[in-house]
C-alpha cells in the first residue's frame, strides 16, 4: 500500500451541498428555502424571533438566574458548636471538616445564630451573622473573621 493509494473508508464523506445552481443540481430553483416569505428572500440570523424581544435580552429577568458574583456558604449553627467542641477549643474550618459537621466549604463557613452557646471558646470562620458573633462573645469567646 502506498501513500497515493490512501482512500477513507467507504460511506464516512458527504459530498458538500451546492445550493443555488439550478433545477439540475437537485437543490435548485428555491435553493432550499422554501417559496416565499421573508426567509426565503433575505438572509435572516436564526435567532431573529420577528422583532419580538430576542430571548437573550429577555432571560436575566427570569426567575433561576444567580449573580455572577454570588457567594454561597457553608453553614455552622450554635448548636453544632455547643454540641461537637468542648469548653476553651478553638474552632476552625479544617476541625469543622473533621468533626463532618461541614462538607464543602463552598466559599467559606458562615456562623448562624441558630440554637445557644453557652461555652467559651475561639471560633474561625470566613461570615458571622450579627447575632451569632454577639452570642459567641457574650459566652466569653471570640469570633475572628479568616
Amino acid at each position: 500500500m502506498s501513500l497515493h493509494e490512501l482512500r477513507p473508508s467507504k460511506g464516512s464523506t458527504k459530498r458538500r451541498r451546492r445550493v443555488a445552481r439550478g433545477i439540475g443540481s437537485g437543490m435548485g430553483k428555491t435553493a432550499t428555502r422554501g417559496t416565499k416569505g421573508q426567509k426565503a428572500r433575505r438572509q435572516i440570523p436564526n435567532w431573529f424571533e420577528g422583532g419580538q424581544t430576542p430571548i437573550h435580552r429577555r432571560l436575566p429577568v427570569k426567575k433561576g438566574f444567580r449573580n455572577v458574583n454570588h457567594l454561597e456558604f457553608a453553614v455552622v449553627n450554635l448548636d453544632d458548636l455547643q454540641n461537637h467542641f468542648e469548653k476553651g477549643d478553638e474552632v476552625t474550618p479544617e476541625k469543622l471538616r473533621e468533626k463532618g459537621i461541614v462538607g464543602k466549604f463552598k466559599d467559606g463557613v458562615k456562623v448562624l445564630a441558630f440554637g445557644t452557646l453557652d461555652k467559651k471558646m475561639t471560633v474561625k470562620a470566613h461570615r458571622f451573622s450579627a447575632t451569632a458573633k454577639a452570642a459567641i462573645e457574650k459566652a466569653g469567646g471570640e469570633a475572628i473573621v479568616l
